[in-house]
This record gives structure tokens, C-alpha cells and sequence, in this order.
């Protein structure tokens, strides 16, 4: 009598990146209960309805995708989970959104474009706030597939670094995804305190 149902749900790491990174024995995705998330890439919002459980009542998710298909899954989505907020839109203009959104606490990327870096770094200047973290899904041959996987990550990190998005993990994704790799870090951190 008047108890909490308690739902217990699979999540595919063969099908979302940031299971394949959690299972992979990632540090720290720093997405927690009453967090606000930016979710670039949120195709039909398979990994979104998780992040959802994850921030809970208190959180919330913008969900931004380009593709109207996928859109419409979310916005159904956001209909039964009232801490998705889909935003139909491309994510290399975050000024056509920036009336949807607040300042986040991080942002979560799986856009698979050959300019991702700079798409996340337009993202994180206007919307992450200073100390905020960030969680890239990068896929090597999307950006450059005449490089080896590793060069590609390697030159990711130093445009991320040009950005003040400082990277402080980095991880591939084997045996769930052949060359990918999520880089996990801070924006604009806060100057250390001397003694």
C-alpha cells in the first residue's frame, strides 16, 4: 500500500555509448540526480529515457536532434517523461535554442559529425556552466578515416584543450563499438587555490 513501483530496465551498451563507457569502467560521467544535461545527438532517445532516470524528478534533459524522424520518438518520449525536453534542432546553432535552455551542468555529445568538437565547444559556451563537465562519444572514421583511430582522438583532445574544455579521461570502446573512444572532462575549470 502506497509503495513505490520499482522498474527494472536493460540498458544496451551494444546500442548506447554511454553504457558501452560505463561498462568499459569509466571514471565518472558526472550525470547525476538533479542534474541539468544538454544531450547533443539524442537520436530517438533510447540512451535519453535512461539519462531521464538517472537526473530524475529533479533534473532535467534537453534533448537536441536535427533528424524530424528521430524527433518525433522524442518528443513522444518527453510526453510520458516530463524531465525530457526535445529540441528538433541542428546542434551547430545553439543560438536558435538558446531560448529553450538553461545553464547545464553537462553535456552529453554522440553527434558522429566530422566537426563534433566544435559543435560540443559552441554548445558548452553558451549553455555549460564554468566547471561543468562534459561526455563525447567520438567516432574516428567520421572525422577522418584515412588516420589511425588514436591520431583522431589524440587531435579531438588538443581542439577540445583550444576550447577550455580541459579532458581528464579518455577510454575506447571495445568490445561495444570499433573506434570510439569518449573523452570525459571539465570546462573552464576553476583556478586552484594556492596555499
Amino acid at each position: 500500500e502506497g509503495e513505490d513501483k520499482i522498474e527494472y530496465r536493460a540498458w544496451n551498451p551494444f546500442r548506447s555509448k554511454l553504457a558501452a563507457a560505463i561498462l568499459g569502467g569509466v571514471d565518472q560521467i558526472h550525470i547525476k540526480p538533479g542534474a541539468k544535461v544538454l544531450y547533443l545527438g539524442a537520436a530517438s532517445g533510447t540512451t535519453v529515457s535512461h539519462v531521464s532516470d538517472i537526473v530524475g524528478p529533479d533534473g532535467l534533459v534537453y534533448a537536441v536532434e536535427f533528424s524530424h524522424r528521430s524527433g518525433r520518438d522524442l518528443i513522444n518520449l518527453a510526453k510520458k517523461r516530463t524531465n525530457i525536453i526535445p529540441v528538433i534542432e541542428d546542434a551547430r546553432h545553439p543560438h536558435k535554442y538558446r531560448m529553450l535552455i538553461a545553464m547545464v551542468d553537462v553535456i552529453f555529445a554522440d553527434v558522429a559529425q566530422p566537426d563534433q568538437t566544435r559543435i560540443v565547444a559552441l554548445n558548452a559556451h553558451t549553455f555549460l556552466r564554468n566547471g561543468g563537465h562534459f561526455v563525447i562519444s567520438i567516432k574516428a572514421n567520421c572525422i577522418d578515416s584515412t588516420a589511425s583511430a588514436e591520431a583522431v582522438f589524440a587531435s579531438e583532445v588538443k581542439k577540445m584543450q583550444q576550447e577550455n574544455m580541459k579532458p581528464q579521461e579518455q577510454l575506447t570502446l571495445e568490445p561495444y563499438e570499433r573506434d570510439h573512444a569518449v573523452v570525459v572532462g571539465v570546462y573552464r575549470p576553476p583556478p586552484k587555490v594556492k596555499n
